[in-house]
């Protein structure tokens, strides 16, 4: 009993400590959460990823309510986005089934599949504010009429996949995709609209890991216990630090945790 409160302690410090770079940045919650129960609890890559789309299902859905109080949600977008990524969810998840129990080679790849998550979001903290002024100054490289429809049903399955094996992708990595389809949207309404399509997301793909048995729940409870505090005391404390200090820092260690995982 003395050794369970002892890792329930440090779930919810675990929880506490990316709720509040969650709330400070605005991103990074799948991709620390995910590579933190792995490689520092020594967490199987399948338990965490399950978990973490549990976490992230639960915490993304109250930040949607707050975004679409403030209308800063294009439901137009999140419906394209929504045909391509629920659907690859479901695929992605019946391709797990179809596996069976998962060997340490397929582990193996989980985690590798996670790394490659990881460093794709710290590229898209790096790039993004890059990308869209060079939009800005290109517009003739925007994605227009049915193009621009079908790309954004594409990044869904892009994303669905990703988000549903890794449980990484529906954050900076999303809502890069969604600046460089959208240039013109307004920051708020690429957070509102990025953080909406995810809830049905994670929770499909959360889900379908609760079917194959991959969801823990002590585990779940602990680190919503840790977050949720912390991400509400990282919004009210985001307004001391420059943004681009604390993206900066955020990309660095996720860069670091990237390669760690695909090493």
């Amino acid at each position: 009993m003395e050794n369970l409160f002892e890792f329930n302690y440090l779930y919810i410090f675990a929880g506490a400590l990316v709720g509040l770079l969650v709330g400070l940045t605005g991103v990074g919650g799948g991709s620390l959460m995910t590579p933190l129960l792995t490689l520092i609890f020594g967490i199987s890559p399948s338990i965490a990823v399950g978990t973490d789309l549990a976490f992230a299902a639960l915490t993304k859905g109250v930040g949607t309510f707050a975004h679409r109080l403030q209308g800063h949600v294009r439901w137009d977008i999140v419906r394209l986005l929504c045909l391509g990524s629920l659907p690859a969810a479901i695929a992605s998840i019946f391709f797990l089934k179809y596996l069976g129990s998962i060997s340490q080679e397929w582990q193996h790849y989980i985690k590798f599949s996670i790394g490659i998550s990881v460093l794709l979001t710290a590229l898209s903290l790096i790039f993004r504010a890059r990308l869209k002024v060079w939009l800005s100054k290109n517009p003739q490289y925007e994605v227009k009429g049915n193009a621009l429809r079908l790309a954004t049903i594409g990044a869904g399955v892009l994303i669905g996949i990703l988000v549903t094996i890794s449980s990484i992708g529906a954050g900076a990595v999303g809502a890069t995709i969604i600046v460089f389809l959208y240039p013109t949207l307004k920051p708020a309404e690429v957070a509102g609209t990025d953080i909406a399509y995810a809830v049905p997301l994670t929770a499909l793909a959360g889900l379908g890991h609760f079917w194959l048995g991959n969801v823990h729940f002590d585990l779940l409870i602990a680190l919503l216990i840790g977050s949720v505090p912390a991400i509400w005391l990282g919004a009210k404390m985001s307004s001391a630090f420059p943004e681009h200090v604390t993206r900066t820092i955020l990309a660095s260690v996720l860069t670091l945790v990237g390669f760690k995982l695909v090493s």
